[in-house]
């Protein structure tokens, strides 16, 4: 298990230019019938409430303001659309999970909300679950997992605050993680390991969606 796919030049430069391009916010969501026409490829990023993902979309995209870095109630319970001109790739905010604070009828909505996604979104390509590399995975990661195994949904592990770990610690990490996902039916196999605020790992992961998106 690697920690990043060999990319060519020319790949990462076209995942580059994908992401140069103009994003913006398309539309929330708080129930399947307003869910946009799907049209292109989806791509949704999960994972625990702060593990970095408003940080991470910003990064891959420049944007700095994009999606909102706060765990702000209201925002995080809804699925956001972010799209660009002139490509088939629509990138979705899925609301965070693990959120402590939240009323259990709130979590039941999120997650009747996000298997109804999963499980119904015809051009949904991967899912892409980011794991806190200072914690690894936790069992709230590990029921994720499970629904989205259960919803026969293709994702991929991503790594994220790569840099708060030391090197042995982030090659451990990175076997360990394959060792689980090796397990798990609907897990693709290569992990990325990244970090929003030194820019590592970002152009990888920007080939990789780009791959995904033309496709």
């Amino acid at each position: 298990m690697s920690e990043e796919q060999t990319y060519s030049e020319e790949d990462l430069e076209a995942g580059r230019l994908m992401f140069a391009r103009p994003w913006d916010f398309l539309t929330s969501v708080t129930d399947m019938s307003n869910l946009p026409e799907a049209a292109g490829i989806e791509i949704a990023f999960a994972g625990r409430s702060n593990v970095g993902k408003s940080s991470l979309i910003n990064a891959l995209t420049g944007r700095k303001g994009l999606a909102r870095t706060s765990s702000t109630p209201g925002r995080t319970q809804m699925l956001n659309f972010f799209v660009a001109p002139d490509t088939p790739l629509t990138i979705v905010d899925m609301p965070g999970y693990g959120y402590a604070q939240a009323p259990k009828d709130m979590v039941e909505a999120w997650t009747r909300l996000v298997f109804s996604y999963l499980r119904g979104r015809p051009n949904l390509r991967r899912v892409i679950l980011l794991i806190d590399s200072r914690h690894g995975i936790k069992k709230n990661d590990l029921e994720a997992m499970e629904l989205l195994d259960k919803a026969a949904v293709v994702y991929q592990v991503v790594l994220t605050k790569c840099d708060k770990i030391k090197p042995p610690q982030l090659t451990r990490l990175i076997t360990d993680t394959g060792a689980i996902l090796a397990k798990r039916v609907a897990a693709y196999p290569e992990v990325i390991a990244t970090s929003s605020d030194k820019n590592v790992g970002i152009d990888t992961l920007r080939a990789e969606l780009c791959s995904l998106a033309s496709q």
